[in-house]
């Protein structure tokens, strides 16, 4: 492999498969009508998993792209049937009081196409639960070091193994209960963690629904400067 410095750093030579423009589109085409076919999907399964593939499915989110690469995210990765009870327990008492007074009218009322409500049996019946931590700073010789881009970088990496389980064949939602401290305190985090989303992962049921719902199109979502 070819190496080089930049700043005094080592470089390796980057290399990868590049195609023609015909077929340049024809794959950026195939990789979104794939990816279209992703659902969120409340109904899992508790059919097992096993630890291999959720490390796989941690290893390319941590793929993603972070600010000055400090990949400022910890995934915390959770089997333990009674583990998974007690964050479905606190969970739950959060999200009973959003939709009992916390939430406008506006926003319950925007979640009814959904089907959304408070009960939230998915974080026990998922085979896993990950738990997405960002990173907010590092102590490094008992002196803070903020990182960079936070948000961005674990919204990223969020993204990307969500990606990876679509490719699996597998489900996920996005859970954000908030207020989410209560995970800090369950799991034990440092002072440096912020919990940020709760995947849950499995296979769907046997019989699911989802809403009948349209993603906007490109001229809803995209402006060109040509």
């Amino acid at each position: 492999m070819e190496k080089t410095e930049i700043n005094g750093y080592p470089h390796v030579a980057y290399r990868r498969d590049t195609y023609e423009l015909d077929e340049v589109e024809k794959r950026s085409q195939e990789f979104h009508d794939w990816l279209d076919t992703r659902r969120t999907v409340r109904d899992i399964s508790d059919k097992p998993i096993s630890r291999k593939v959720i490390e796989n499915l941690i290893m390319a989110g941590s793929t993603a792209p972070s600010g000055a690469h400090k990949q400022p995210w910890t995934f915390c990765a959770i089997s333990n049937p009674e583990l998974k009870k007690e964050i479905r327990k606190a969970a739950e008492k959060e999200e009973y009081d959003s939709y009992h007074g916390r939430m406008s009218e506006r926003w319950i009322r925007d979640l009814k196409p959904i089907g959304t409500d408070w009960n939230k049996p998915f974080i026990e019946e998922a085979p896993w639960i990950v738990i997405v931590f960002k990173r907010v700073f590092e102590v490094i010789d008992g002196e803070k070091h903020n990182n960079y881009y936070v948000n961005e970088s674990v919204g990223i990496a969020c993204g990307m193994i969500i990606s990876a389980i679509h490719k699996a064949g597998l489900v996920t939602l996005t859970h954000t209960p908030s207020p989410m401290n209560f995970l800090t305190k369950i799991l034990e985090r440092p002072e440096n963690e912020r919990p940020y989303l709760l995947l849950p992962i499995g296979y769907p049921k046997d019989e699911v629904y989802v809403p009948d719902l349209k993603r906007k199109e490109l001229d809803e979502v995209a402006e060109f400067y040509e």
